[in-house]
């Protein structure tokens, strides 16, 4: 059964997009069939796969987006392209902007994202959500049409204060749209172990919400070397495999399956 997971959190510049891609190569790299789509018009993860050039593509998300919307038949793998470290990728450009404002005006406006991944999800184990860097429709199209998701922090004071903003987000898709939907994990990212100020953000984000949420053991170190890998289209696996990022990432992706074996031994437990 495939896992949908959205990689969310509407500040810029926490990681998504990195985490998108470490943590998807990460499940490639351990048997799992994975899909990552594009979620941001600025096509960040698009680029970060090695399409440099995101606009001159001739299908994109929009496409697919804009065929449900129309209700047009999608031929399969119409779209995807394969990156040559094992993940599949539906990518974006600047016309996903258009297409966020074509959905306000619309039925079903948060279900069609999900419309599109039911047709494809059954290829793969795991699909990832790149979303954009704001609450606006097309995070509101992830998060119902996600299983969970997986929020990135910044070890830094104003990213973890806008944290709240987004689990509230979250509650409120739960209860209106998407009851089934739940929080992952928060994330650390860029996380300078060298500073008392980092390791101080860390405790507080893990003594206000580890009673409630899960808060991944797994914290993503600062490293430049991770910031260069979106310019050259690779993962830190294949810029820099024995660095501590790359190290990072393996703990990570071990996390995430650790904790759907852990769901899936107990939904399968018989009520005692």
């Amino acid at each position: 059964m495939s896992k949908v997971i959205a990689i969310a959190n509407q500040k810029g510049g926490v990681g998504k997009t990195t985490t998108t891609v470490n943590l998807g190569i990460g499940l490639a790299n351990e048997g799992k069939r994975v899909l990552l789509i594009d979620c941001d018009a600025q096509g960040s993860l698009t680029e970060s796969l090695g399409f440099p050039q995101p606009d001159d593509l001739p299908v994109t998300l929009a496409t697919l987006l804009q065929k449900v919307i129309d209700e047009k038949p999608i031929a399969k793998d119409e779209g995807i392209l394969h990156h040559n470290e094992g993940v599949d990728l539906v990518p974006a450009n600047i016309e996903l902007s258009g297409i966020e404002t074509v959905l306000v005006n619309i039925m079903s406006r948060e279900q069609v994202l999900k419309e599109y991944i039911s047709q494809i999800k059954a290829d793969y184990d795991f699909v990832l959500l790149d979303c954009t860097p704001s609450l606006g429709m097309l995070t509101t199209n992830a998060l119902t049409a996600a299983n969970e998701i997986i929020i990135p922090v910044q070890a830094q004071y104003l990213p973890a204060k806008g944290l709240e903003q987004l689990l509230k987000t979250v509650s409120k898709v739960r209860r209106q749209i998407n009851p089934g939907l739940k929080v992952g994990g928060i994330l650390m990212t860029m996380v300078d172990s060298r500073t008392n100020f980092a390791k101080g953000i860390s405790k507080l984000i893990r003594n206000t919400y580890g009673n409630n949420l899960k808060v991944y053991k797994t914290e993503i170190p600062l490293s430049i070397r991770a910031a260069e890998t979106s310019a050259v289209g690779k993962s830190i696996y294949s810029y820099d495999k024995n660095g501590k990022v790359a190290q990072a990432y393996r703990a990570l992706t071990k996390e995430v399956l650790n904790s759907e074996k852990s769901r899936i031994k107990h939904k399968s437990d018989p009520v005692r």
